[in-house]
Protein backbone atom coordinates (compact mmCIF):
# COMPACT_ATOMS: atom_id res chain seq x y z
CA UNK A 1 0.00 0.00 0.00
CA UNK A 2 1.27 3.45 -0.87
CA UNK A 3 0.19 7.05 -0.44
CA UNK A 4 1.69 10.41 -1.31
CA UNK A 5 1.11 13.47 0.86
CA UNK A 6 1.90 16.85 -0.71
CA UNK A 7 2.15 20.13 1.17
CA UNK A 8 -0.39 22.71 -0.06
CA UNK A 9 0.83 25.73 1.92
CA UNK A 10 0.44 26.77 5.56
CA UNK A 11 -0.49 23.49 7.30
CA UNK A 12 -2.66 22.01 4.52
CA UNK A 13 -1.81 18.76 2.72
CA UNK A 14 -3.27 16.71 -0.10
CA UNK A 15 -3.07 12.93 0.11
CA UNK A 16 -3.22 10.72 -2.96
CA UNK A 17 -3.95 7.05 -2.39
CA UNK A 18 -2.81 4.03 -4.34
CA UNK A 19 -6.44 3.38 -5.30
CA UNK A 20 -6.59 6.76 -7.05
CA UNK A 21 -8.42 8.87 -4.48
CA UNK A 22 -7.44 12.29 -3.20
CA UNK A 23 -8.33 13.96 0.05
CA UNK A 24 -7.51 17.19 1.79
CA UNK A 25 -6.07 17.54 5.26
CA UNK A 26 -5.58 20.77 7.16
CA UNK A 27 -4.51 21.77 10.62
CA UNK A 28 -6.65 23.61 13.11
CA UNK A 29 -6.89 27.39 12.68
CA UNK A 30 -4.97 27.80 15.97
CA UNK A 31 -1.98 26.24 14.16
CA UNK A 32 -2.31 28.14 10.89
CA UNK A 33 -4.94 25.95 9.27
CA UNK A 34 -7.73 27.27 7.08
CA UNK A 35 -10.19 24.39 7.61
CA UNK A 36 -9.66 23.19 4.03
CA UNK A 37 -9.87 19.54 5.05
CA UNK A 38 -10.15 17.02 7.84
CA UNK A 39 -7.52 16.90 10.58
CA UNK A 40 -5.12 13.96 10.21
CA UNK A 41 -6.22 12.44 13.53
CA UNK A 42 -9.87 12.68 12.40
CA UNK A 43 -8.90 10.57 9.40
CA UNK A 44 -7.36 7.92 11.65
CA UNK A 45 -10.59 7.81 13.66
CA UNK A 46 -12.72 7.65 10.50
CA UNK A 47 -10.42 4.93 9.14
CA UNK A 48 -11.05 2.85 12.24
CA UNK A 49 -14.79 3.31 11.81
CA UNK A 50 -14.59 2.37 8.15
CA UNK A 51 -12.47 -0.70 8.83
CA UNK A 52 -14.75 -1.95 11.61
CA UNK A 53 -17.91 -1.17 9.64
CA UNK A 54 -16.60 -3.06 6.61
CA UNK A 55 -16.12 -6.12 8.80
CA UNK A 56 -19.47 -5.84 10.56
CA UNK A 57 -21.42 -5.44 7.30
CA UNK A 58 -19.55 -8.30 5.62
CA UNK A 59 -20.04 -10.65 8.59
CA UNK A 60 -23.74 -9.77 8.94
CA UNK A 61 -24.33 -10.35 5.22
CA UNK A 62 -22.59 -13.76 5.44
CA UNK A 63 -24.85 -14.56 8.40
CA UNK A 64 -27.82 -13.73 6.15
CA UNK A 65 -29.00 -10.86 8.29
CA UNK A 66 -31.39 -8.55 6.46
CA UNK A 67 -29.59 -5.27 7.15
CA UNK A 68 -30.71 -2.00 5.62
CA UNK A 69 -28.06 0.28 7.12
CA UNK A 70 -25.10 0.27 9.49
CA UNK A 71 -23.75 3.40 11.12
CA UNK A 72 -20.67 3.55 13.32
CA UNK A 73 -20.52 6.54 15.68
CA UNK A 74 -17.07 7.05 17.21
CA UNK A 75 -16.03 9.05 20.26
CA UNK A 76 -12.35 9.45 21.09
CA UNK A 77 -10.27 10.88 23.89
CA UNK A 78 -6.70 12.05 23.41
CA UNK A 79 -3.78 12.54 25.75
CA UNK A 80 -3.29 16.07 27.07
CA UNK A 81 0.44 16.04 26.36
CA UNK A 82 2.32 15.85 23.08
CA UNK A 83 2.10 13.50 21.30
CA UNK A 84 -1.67 13.78 21.78
CA UNK A 85 -2.33 10.14 20.96
CA UNK A 86 -5.73 8.50 21.28
CA UNK A 87 -6.18 7.01 24.73
CA UNK A 88 -9.79 5.81 24.48
CA UNK A 89 -12.12 5.21 21.56
CA UNK A 90 -15.71 4.04 21.75
CA UNK A 91 -17.56 2.67 18.72
CA UNK A 92 -21.35 2.65 18.80
CA UNK A 93 -22.98 0.72 15.96
CA UNK A 94 -26.55 1.43 14.87
CA UNK A 95 -27.84 -1.45 12.76
CA UNK A 96 -31.18 -1.12 11.00
CA UNK A 97 -32.94 -3.98 9.30
CA UNK A 98 -35.62 -6.63 9.43
CA UNK A 99 -35.37 -9.43 11.98
CA UNK A 100 -31.71 -8.67 12.66
CA UNK A 101 -30.54 -10.77 15.57
CA UNK A 102 -28.70 -8.85 18.29
CA UNK A 103 -26.56 -11.93 18.92
CA UNK A 104 -25.33 -11.82 15.31
CA UNK A 105 -24.49 -8.10 15.58
CA UNK A 106 -22.60 -8.71 18.83
CA UNK A 107 -20.70 -11.60 17.24
CA UNK A 108 -19.82 -9.50 14.17
CA UNK A 109 -18.49 -6.66 16.33
CA UNK A 110 -16.38 -9.03 18.42
CA UNK A 111 -14.95 -10.77 15.35
CA UNK A 112 -14.05 -7.40 13.86
CA UNK A 113 -12.45 -6.12 17.06
CA UNK A 114 -10.58 -9.30 17.97
CA UNK A 115 -9.66 -10.77 14.60
CA UNK A 116 -10.31 -8.84 11.40
CA UNK A 117 -10.01 -5.06 11.81
CA UNK A 118 -6.37 -4.16 11.17
CA UNK A 119 -6.89 -0.57 12.33
CA UNK A 120 -8.40 -1.72 15.62
CA UNK A 121 -5.65 -4.24 16.30
CA UNK A 122 -2.96 -1.66 15.51
CA UNK A 123 -4.48 0.93 17.86
CA UNK A 124 -5.08 -1.59 20.67
CA UNK A 125 -1.50 -2.84 20.35
CA UNK A 126 -0.45 0.81 20.65
CA UNK A 127 -2.21 1.11 24.00
CA UNK A 128 -5.58 2.57 22.99
CA UNK A 129 -8.55 1.36 25.05
CA UNK A 130 -11.26 0.55 22.46
CA UNK A 131 -14.81 -0.29 23.52
CA UNK A 132 -17.94 -1.12 21.55
CA UNK A 133 -21.68 -1.24 21.90
CA UNK A 134 -24.62 -1.37 19.53
CA UNK A 135 -28.32 -1.01 19.01
CA UNK A 136 -30.57 -2.78 16.55
CA UNK A 137 -33.50 -0.87 15.07
CA UNK A 138 -36.21 -3.05 13.60
CA UNK A 139 -37.63 -1.73 10.34
CA UNK A 140 -41.31 -2.38 9.70
CA UNK A 141 -42.46 -4.21 6.61
CA UNK A 142 -43.87 -1.83 4.05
Amino acid sequence: MQSTVTWQGNVAFQASTESGHELQMDGAPAYGGENRGARPMELILAGLGGCASFDVVTILKKARQEIDSVECQLQAERADEIPAVFTKIHLHFVVKGKKVKASQVEKAIHLSADKYCSASRMLVNGGVDITHDFEVIELADV
